[in-house]
């Protein structure tokens, strides 16, 4: 708690990652979503495990994933990462062609964004992928960019508070927060359009 408050002067929120631990092991399995996931830090980067279905080959993989940039808006979520120490291992005698170029090192995981870049099934939230950076916007989620409240919301809440920016420090996930007054009547007339609405 003492933790918290210290952030919270500094314009900061400070998240426990065993509040996320308890999200995800307490969140409904589903057959595609990745298991066994752990979350550790590796300041300023979080660090993240899993067990992932890739392409028929069961993997196990990691990565810390730092936060390098973040834009929200009414009509844009984007968020840029930076992924290193990303490793990958096959479980199991799997003899598949993903299996082989993993087990050879013909990857290079140095570059996860250009391997990003031309997955064979790219989601449309991923945007923009390059070297060690990948790009997602949520709004090119269809069911994300067509709920209005959600909008409405955003709208009320980033012109005049914005997350700057996304670290770790400790076993806490710290959210930098940036105010900005000249926002207010933005906030005003999306704040009345969501109560209207």
């Amino acid at each position: 708690m003492l933790s918290m408050a210290r952030h919270a002067l500094g314009m900061r929120v400070a998240v426990p990652l065993d509040a996320i631990r308890w999200f995800i092991a307490n969140t409904p399995p589903s057959r595609k979503a990745p298991q066994d996931v752990t979350i550790g830090t590796k300041p300023p980067a979080v660090s993240v495990g899993a067990t992932v279905d890739l392409m028929g080959t069961t993997v196990r993989a990691g990565a810390a994933i730092r936060v390098d940039r973040i834009e929200i808006g009414e009509e844009t979520f984007k968020v840029a990462l930076r992924i290193s120490d990303v490793t990958m291992k096959v479980l199991g005698d799997s003899a598949t062609p993903v299996a082989g170029l993993i087990k050879s090192g013909a990857l290079d995981l140095s570059k996860p964004g250009n391997l990003a870049k031309f997955m064979p099934k790219r989601p449309a939230v991923l945007v923009e992928a390059h070297d060690d950076m990948v790009v997602l916007d949520l709004m090119q989620n269809p069911k994300f960019a067509a709920n209005d409240r959600v909008r409405k919301l955003l709208g009320t809440v980033t012109p005049v508070l914005q997350v700057s920016s996304m670290s770790t420090e400790g076993d806490f996930l710290v959210l930098q927060l940036k105010a900005s007054p000249f926002g207010l009547p933005r906030a005003f007339n999306a704040a009345r359009a969501l109560a209207s609405g």
